[in-house]
């Protein structure tokens, strides 16, 4: 991640400000202050800037984030098109397997959730709907490890560098090397596997989406638990739902750029 030549502290302030609301999920100027190691006086002014532009609330004293925020993630998420191609198609995802299917991208090397679905079959909605909220590192997630299986090499060892390799259950790849030898046996058979790497009992299935050049976009997913995640159903039958709904997210980017393209010329 490339950083400012010249920072500007206030600015920088702020957003620390805003992820503390995030985090503390609200708190008064005192909260703020204690938390962030800065004095009331500076966090009121931001604050009340915030609040006077609209991108907080107060009420009974405490800060909050706003509904404005809402507004930015739609027309974000919206304007990508991931999602505007992958949303439709995922649908059916669902439908079919009766399971979470996640759309993911990547940014700043990290996972960003573009969508979530839950089939009738669906469990862990608490935490998936927690998931929404954050950010995810990337190599222990179906997902995840499908979009590092078609970064540049480099890149990867860039993502690693920054974020290590947490551990969050005993099967999670936590040593480099196992992660490179895991990462092309994704690219040889087209699809990633999370084999409870990030929940004890959850197993997963993901495939790339990738454009007409190669560049990967994000991955779809689908999850379940281990009782109905089995030898056969894990390691065959979703993954060819998988790869069948990314191939079709794939063709339909391609014609849409392709669309686009010949509509500039």
């Amino acid at each position: 991640m490339e950083t400012a030549n010249n920072p500007v502290r206030a600015v920088e302030t702020t957003i620390r400000v805003l992820e503390a609301l995030k985090e503390l999920d609200g708190a008064t100027v005192t909260e703020l202050a204690d938390h962030l190691d800065s004095t009331k006086g500076t966090v009121h002014n931001h604050v009340s800037t915030l609040e006077q532009h609209r991108f907080v609330v107060k009420e009974e004293g405490r800060y909050r984030l706003s509904l404005r925020f809402l507004i930015f993630g739609e027309y974000v998420r919206n304007h990508d098109i991931l999602y505007q191609i992958g949303e439709p198609e995922i649908k059916e995802l669902v439908e079919e397997t009766g399971e979470i299917v996640h759309l993911s991208t990547e940014q700043h090397g990290l996972s960003m959730k573009l969508c979530k679905l839950l089939g009738d079959d669906a469990v862990g909605e608490r935490f998936h709907a927690v998931k929404l909220q954050r950010p995810d590192y990337l190599h222990y997630t179906a997902t995840g490890k499908a979009i590092l299986a078609f970064l540049p090499r480099s890149r990867v060892e860039r993502i690693v560098d920054e974020y290590g390799l947490a551990e969050l259950t005993s099967n999670t790849i936590t040593d480099r090397a196992a992660l490179f030898d895991e990462l092309a046996a994704t690219r040889e058979r087209g699809y990633s596997l999370n084999d409870q790497e990030e929940v004890e009992g959850i197993r997963a299935v993901g495939a790339p989406v990738r454009d007409g050049t190669g560049r990967v976009l994000g991955a779809v997913s689908v999850s379940g638990p281990v009782s109905r995640m089995q030898e056969e159903r894990f390691r065959d039958t979703l993954p060819a739902k998988v790869t069948e709904t990314t191939s079709v997210v794939e063709a339909n980017i391609n014609l849409t750029e392709s669309i686009g393209r010949s509509g500039a010329e």
